[in-house]
């Protein structure tokens, strides 16, 4: 039986003009997602008002109650009226909407909010008397007295109880809370000069502070590092990179961590553009990019980036939450990013993460004592030299009851002996023919040798490559793939960066292309299946590093077994050549896969393991 089209009708359909309500809740349903959309247009709001103290306090995730008081400007009894008119606002005039400095600028948030829930807005501005207006699905109750010192609070009561639809697609009150939480930690590191409280009312009570963010001092770079710290936790400000790089108009700061400082997922990024957070695709490929040679598949590089430029540079209308942003050279803004970042790590030389060294010393259980036993202060080096001296001959007639115990070359320095001040120390030997255990000025380092060398080797490959470049082999037949119109075009815009890696492709007519080359160091290659990665690529973060993750996967190989094997015995010159190769050399903190090559232990901990306190 045939079913009848929907959209063919007996009558012809009527235009007719929304109202106002009507209007207001739809405009609510782009901008208000959540509970978490609400607070942060508030707090918007009260940062572009110029606040320097913001209290946010919300009850059951923010569905019941979400309040956010400031002390901004404020607002006249004219002005609160205006606020809750759609499109009305004091942030722009209409004439530039390229020209925008401020988080918010189109007027939705206030009416979008009242439409949706019972919406009251307290403020006194500076020389008028204080003024509340109120707003419960859309109706207006008209502007009365209120009693305020300065500023502004905002209170939202039951949101989207006049869409009740709309509350059957929020989750639970601790995932809403949380979603909270993380846009004022969001907007707390973009506004460092300003204190951020967060406190949860549900319940009876005076509620729970859940975040508070104490305004910084200093220096614009001095208080980012200070507020990212109150906000990420000491952890990350420790092992994180300072970056500030300027290229063409555009100037990238932040802080970027080790790639030792990893995470299994990338819920350590945050991106923002001009001060206000964004989750964009290009500078979220840029920031993978970066570290894509220092991290396995599975590991998620920390950052903490800011950009800013001006703002006809950047369209931040794209997408009613403001979330996304246009950049008018999208090629600039991710090479700077590329650039400043490889640097940066560059510039960390063999640093590695001190979690690493925390990671260790918590796999160490030493065994429990009673009463805490205090220790004699350390000898001087010239007293442990004389009992090393006093103590020698008695240790050579007990030697055979303990074993043979292989030592290093005279190149290793002795036990008595001073190291010198070397970052990575000096040689002491070798164990389990695979760690090499080295002293430094504050403690010791255990390297393992065969990570530590597959880095240099691979460091080295890579250099050879980029001074060289990457050898192509032709093929005897090209090889023809059929693509679509705009994937054709877009693989072309590619052709003279992946001809520098060895993958020759021209156009073959139409929408096909021939490649004629693919990189020498792969061997043979599936071009049309490289060809539809890269472009699923493409799709995804907009860049494609394919071409180069393949190649410098085999040289990883190659450096792989062409590296200094486990369980091989290294002589004392070559374990202190390696230390001090590995000094010298870039990224030699991590393997090739992201792992630690050498562990640091300070004297301090060594000591507090054996209780020596």
């Amino acid at each position: 039986m045939a079913r009848p089209n929907p959209n063919i009708r007996e009558t012809q359909p009527v235009i007719r003009q929304l109202d106002e309500a009507a209007v207001n809740r739809i405009a609510a349903g782009e901008v208000v997602e959540r509970p978490a959309s609400a607070v942060k247009e508030l707090v918007e709001n009260a940062i572009d008002a110029g606040a320097t103290r913001i209290t946010v306090e919300y009850s059951d995730g923010g569905k019941t109650l979400i309040r956010v008081t400031d002390d901004g400007c404020g607002m006249t009894p004219d002005d609160l009226v205006l606020a809750l008119s759609r499109h009305a606002t004091s942030k722009i005039d209409g004439t530039d909407l390229l020209d925008i400095h401020t988080f918010g600028f189109r007027g939705e948030a206030l009416p979008s909010l009242g439409a949706v829930g019972r919406l009251t807005i307290s403020s006194r501005a500076a020389g008028h008397d204080g003024a509340e207006i109120a707003v419960n699905g859309g109706q207006v109750i008209p502007v009365r007295p209120a009693a305020l010192n300065g500023g502004t609070v905002v209170t939202l009561r039951d949101l989207f109880f006049a869409t009740p639809a709309r509350l059957k697609f929020l989750r639970t009150d601790r995932a809403e809370a949380q979603a909270i939480g993380d846009v004022i930690k969001r907007l707390a590191m973009a506004e460092p000069f300003v204190q951020f409280v967060l406190r949860d009312v549900s319940g009876d009570g005076a509620g729970r502070e859940v975040f508070r963010a104490t305004a910084e001092q200093g220096e614009m770079f001095d208080a980012l590092h200070g507020r990212l710290a109150q906000v990420l936790g000491r952890e990350f400000a420790d092992n994180s990179l300072p970056i500030d790089a300027n290229r063409e108009g555009l100037h990238l700061t932040g802080f970027a961590a080790l790639p030792t400082y990893s995470r299994g997922s990338a819920v350590m990024q945050y991106l923002f553009v001009n001060g206000r957070p964004v989750r964009d695709k290009l500078l979220v490929g840029a920031l993978r990019g970066a570290y894509f040679d220092f991290l396995s598949r599975d590991r998620h590089p920390a950052a903490a980036l800011f950009l800013d430029c001006d703002p006809t540079l950047v369209d931040v209308n794209v997408h009613p939450a403001k979330s996304e942003v246009r950049f008018r050279d999208p090629g600039l803004a991710r090479g700077l990013i590329v650039s400043a970042l490889r640097h940066a790590l560059a510039e960390a030389g063999h640093r590695a993460s001190t979690t690493v060294a925390g990671a260790t010393l918590g796999a160490m259980h030493p065994e429990p004592t009673g009463a805490r036993v205090y220790q004699m202060d350390r000898p001087s080096q010239g007293a442990r030299t004389a009992a090393y001296d006093a103590q020698s001959p008695g240790f050579a007639e007990t030697a055979g009851m303990w074993g043979r115990v292989e030592t290093p070359a005279d190149e290793v320095v002795q036990s008595g002996e001073t190291a010198p001040d070397y970052p990575l120390g000096t040689a002491r030997g070798q164990v389990h023919e695979n760690y090499i255990i080295a002293q430094t000025a504050t403690g010791m380092v255990i390297v393992d040798q065969h990570a530590a060398h597959e880095r240099l080797v691979y460091e080295k490959l890579k250099n050879q490559m980029s001074e060289n470049g990457v050898s192509a082999q032709a093929l005897l037949i090209p090889e023809i793939v059929e693509l679509s119109a705009n994937d054709c075009a877009r693989l072309l815009e590619l052709a003279v960066e992946l001809g520098r890696l060895g993958l020759g492709i021209e156009a073959f007519g139409g929408s096909a292309i021939a490649v004629r080359e693919t990189p020498a160091i792969l061997g043979t290659v599936n071009a049309r299946a490289m060809i539809l990665d890269i472009l699923d690529e493409l799709a995804d973060h907009n860049d494609s590093n394919i071409v180069q993750a393949k190649i410098e996967a085999i040289l990883s190989r190659i450096a792989c077994h062409g590296s200094i094997r486990s369980g091989r015995w290294m002589r004392g010159e070559e374990m202190n050549a390696l230390l001090r190769e590995m000094e010298a050399t870039p990224h030699s903190g991590q393997c090739n896969h992201g792992r630690p090559t050498y562990v640091e232990l300070k004297l301090a901990d060594i000591e507090r393991l054996f209780g020596r306190t």
